[in-house]
Formats: structure tokens, C-alpha cells, sequence
């Protein structure tokens, strides 16, 4: 199968994003800073006037400290809209999905991306919408 994908950047990781899910790409906005369990989750935006959680990319992914806050990208994840804010978003790509490596390196990944000789992960949107309901911080 092959689709069209947004490759972002965050923490000195790339991941890819369908564009079927993607809403919008944006300057960052400001972020309120709330008291969450949530380690990835930042804060809430108004993005398109609709107050939305705001998920670090860079600490989703588990990365070193990162300037995320250049750009936010609205997704769609199974109808829980969410803002991922990221260092920038890269390009769009046309790749093969093919599945993960049995390695159970990337836990926050459904499948990778092959972009020329580069495998790049698949965020698993829908896991993340999971993730903040079963915490309380999406609806």
C-alpha cells in the first residue's frame, strides 16, 4: 500500500503522519500549561477557536529536550482531534507501509514508512487518543 504522508520532526526524531488524519499545519499558538499525569501531554491550545490538548511530540517519543513549540499539527485520531507540537514539519512523502520491526523499539509507532532508503515511523494516532482518554484529558 502506498499513501501520502506528513513527516514531521521532534527531538532529533522524524515520524510520518497520514494526511488523511492531518487537519492542519500551523504556526505554534500559545499554550496554557496545566497539572497532568500525562508526561507528553504540555498543556491545551486555541487552535481554529477550539481549546484542544497539546501533546509534545519530543516527549511522546521519549526524546531529549526539544524546541516543539515552532509548529503545532492538527490531527484527527478516530475523532478525538488533537495538536502535536513539533520542531517542524518536514515534507510530504509517498511511501510503502510495511510493518514494524520485531524489535519493539518504537511502542508509539503502528507500522513504518519507507522514505528512499530510510525507515521512518508511523505514529499510531488512534493509541494516543486512547492513551489521553484512559487519563481523562481528551474528549
Amino acid at each position: 500500500m502506498s499513501d501520502i504522508f506528513l513527516l514531521v520532526a521532534a527531538g532529533g526524531c522524524r515520524v510520518a503522519l497520514p494526511v488523511a488524519q492531518l487537519e492542519a499545519v500551523t504556526d505554534a499558538g500559545e499554550i496554557a500549561t496545566l497539572p497532568v499525569a500525562e508526561p507528553a501531554m504540555v498543556g491545551v491550545a486555541t487552535v481554529r477557536g477550539e481549546t484542544l490538548p497539546v501533546i509534545s511530540l519530543a516527549r511522546l517519543l521519549g526524546a531529549e529536550a526539544s524546541d516543539d513549540s515552532g509548529t503545532f499539527v492538527l490531527v484527527d485520531a478516530g475523532g478525538t482531534r488533537i495538536c502535536l507540537a513539533v520542531e517542524h514539519a518536514e515534507t510530504l512523502s509517498r511511501g510503502e507501509v510495511m510493518p514494524l520491526p520485531a524489535d519493539g523499539a518504537t511502542p508509539w509507532a503502528r507500522a513504518v514508512l519507507r522514505d528512499g532508503e530510510a525507515l521512518v515511523p508511523l505514529l499510531d494516532l488512534e493509541a494516543l487518543a486512547e492513551r489521553l482518554a484512559a487519563t481523562g484529558r481528551a474528549s
